[in-house]
């Protein structure tokens, strides 16, 4: 093959390009997101010792009302929605009013697994319904890891209500 400025490349070996297809082949696939099983364990684990220590008398009450400092839009609320021997789930909301539509608190649903001592967010915002991981880019625009984000975010926001919240039946008594 001969190039218009009188440069010769070599003809395309059919061979050559099947294994440079192989390679990028090989290549997405260790690049696609594989789920870390033992960070997402972690955090679930995390999570349900959290949530204890926020909500101690989960296993009789059905709701806790906590705050954050900063007014009263910072009010929540753990509801048990449901309660069996082995698993129990709970959802965290706000109950506090909001000054601003733009900063609106997700409603989370989480199950906890008693035997196992963890404690997994199954629906945020509604969403009720989340797989391990996502094809990315995806119509729902789900991350790959989103299952993880959400209990990831979960471990966070319990851990700010632990070192800075109170109880809202006595506003003295801190929380952690």
């Amino acid at each position: 093959m001969t190039h218009s400025a009188g440069v010769r490349f070599p003809a395309p070996d059919i061979h050559t390009t099947h294994s440079v297809h192989e390679q990028c082949m090989k290549r997405t696939a260790d690049l696609r997101y594989k789920v870390d099983l033992k960070g997402f364990m972690a955090d679930c684990e995390a999570n349900y010792a959290r949530l204890q220590r926020l909500f101690p008398g989960m296993d009789r009450a059905d709701q806790h009302e906590f705050a954050l400092p900063g007014g009263d839009e910072r009010v929540f609320a753990l509801r048990v929605l449901e309660r069996s021997p082995y698993t129990s789930e709970v959802e965290i909301v706000r109950t506090g009013k909001s000054s601003s539509r733009w900063l609106d608190f997700p409603a989370m649903k989480i199950r906890l697994y008693h035997d196992a001592r963890l404690a997994e967010v199954v629906g945020f915002n509604r969403e009720w319904r989340v797989r391990p991981r996502y094809p990315y880019p995806n119509n729902a625009m789900h991350q790959p890891d989103e299952k993880a984000q959400w209990n990831h975010f979960l471990a966070e926001w319990l851990s700010i209500c632990i070192h800075n919240g109170y109880a809202v039946d006595s506003p003295h008594e801190f929380v952690g």
